[in-house]
Order: C-alpha cells, then structure tokens, then sequence
C-alpha cells in the first residue's frame, strides 16, 4: 500500500506542470501569429558586441574545461559510452515526451512512451534500447522552446549565453520552461517528493549529474566539428548563429532530418565550410 501511495505522488508531481502550461498553450495561441511556413533562418542580434564576447568567453572555458574532459570521455570503452548515452537519452525522453503532448503530437508522445516504459524495464533503466529492436526507433529531441515555435511564436533576437552558448529570446524562455515540464527536474528538486520517497536516490545533484553527462556525451561527440568549424570559418561567430538558426528552424518544422533522426547530435553533422 505504501508503494502505491508514492507511485501515485510521483504521477501527481509529473503531471501538475503539464496542468499550468495547457493554460499557457491557450494564452500563446490567442496572442500570437507566426506561423510555421514563417519559421526564419535569421534573426536580429541583440547585443552582437557582448555576444561575440561571450562567445570568445565559452571557447576559452571550453579549451581549458570542456574539450579535455569530453577528450577523457571518449576514452572510455564504446559500451560504458553507449550505455551512458543510452540512460541519459532515456531520462531525456520525459522532456521530449511533456513536448510532444503540448505540441498536439499525439503519436510522437506514443512512440517516446512506449520506448522510455521497454527501455526503462527491458533495457535495465535505459542503459540499453531493446525498443529500437522493437520498431520504435529514437526521434528528434524536443523541446519548450520548439513548442513555442510550434505555438506560433516568433524566433526573437539572437545572443549567447555564458556557458550555455547560442540561444534566441524564444528559445530562452523555453529554457526556463523546460524547468517546470521536465519530470526528472521535479521529481529531483522537490521537498514534498523527498519527505514521500525519500531522497538518498533522488537529491538535486543527481539532476546535474544527469544534465552533464549529456552536455560532455554531446561535446565528445563534435570535437573535430567543431574545430573544423572554427579553422575553416571566415567569421566563427556568424558560423555558429547560422547553423544554431537553421537547427533551429528545421526542428520547429519538423523537417524529415531531423524526425528521422537516430542521434539527436545535430552538431555531428557540421559542414565544414
């Protein structure tokens, strides 16, 4: 009986976000207008100085920090690096799952469930995808900021971020949002859940854990993207805002690269110009 009353307390603290922003879906679908055939490739600079200082800011930080560890990282066996890859997407999925619902993406939202319930059972917490073996195979990674775009609203100016890189004002507001939709953030971050569950396994250090594992299992992954980006570039910043754009737009849209997706990577596949 006491499983069951904390199985229930866990559904209750998922679900309560989703209530809050079905409310906001309405608001944006009242108030803005545009549309997807609209979704731009460009976007106004906010603060173009600062932001090419920021940017110039997080390659260092990446130089000294970030590069040497996900250089470490990918001299880890292939099956530990699968297998993290694999358990971190697997929690990932919950996020991707709350968007697919606000997004009226219905069979999307079927094909992420059924995958985080076989590979959270079958697959022994995620650390391995017998649901691809299954036919339900990986999609596109989404987001709050997406579900704006999707909602109508408009891309905003461009600026970046310290640590947290190339953003626009909508897709920052989806970080903000992605807080409160991401179960695995609330189930971690919350006391009432702790004095029900109990919070040896579930403290908020975890979710960090969890979060820098995929920001290290992504760099590793775009090391010599990368630096071919920044040797073979003109201008690296106006580099970085056009495919951050793009990426962005083809999400939004949807556009068959990115639904068909197997690795959420997209910066693996940088062109090198």
């Amino acid at each position: 009986m006491v499983i069951s009353i904390k199985n229930i307390y866990i559904i209750k603290m998922v679900i309560k976000p989703l209530k809050t922003l079905l409310c906001v879906m309405s608001f944006f679908l009242l108030f803005t207008t545009n549309s997807l055939a609209e979704e731009k490739y460009t976007a106004n600079e906010c603060f173009e100085k600062l932001s090419r200082g920021t940017l110039k800011f997080n390659m260092a930080l990446d130089n000294a920090i970030f590069k040497p560890v996900a250089k470490g990282y990918r001299a880890l066996p292939v099956p530990i690096r699968t297998g993290s890859n694999n358990f971190v997407n697997n929690l990932r999925s919950l996020l991707t799952l709350s968007n697919n619902v606000l997004q009226g993406d219905f069979k999307g939202a079927a094909n992420t469930a059924g995958r985080f319930t076989i590979n959270t059972t079958v697959g022994i917490l995620g650390i391995f995808d017998p649901a691809a073996k299954m036919g339900l195979n990986k999609k596109s990674r989404e987001d709050f900021g997406q579900t704006l775009g999707v909602w109508g609203a408009d891309t905003g100016c461009y600026f970046v971020l310290p640590i947290l890189g190339p953003t626009t004002a909508r897709d920052a507001l989806g970080l903000v949002g992605n807080v409160f939709i991401d179960p695995v953030y609330q189930v971690t971050h919350n006391t009432e859940t702790d004095m029900v569950i109990g919070n040896d396994n579930l403290q908020e250090h975890n979710y960090y854990y969890y979060r820098g594992t995929d920001a290290v299992d992504f760099r590793s992954k775009n090391i010599e993207s990368i630096e071919s980006l920044q040797n073979n570039s003109i201008d690296f910043y106006a580099s970085i805002k056009s495919l951050y754009l793009q990426n962005r737009a083809q999400k939004v849209a949807n556009s068959s690269l990115t639904n068909n997706s197997q690795d959420d990577s997209e910066w693996e596949e940088i062109d090198n110009q």
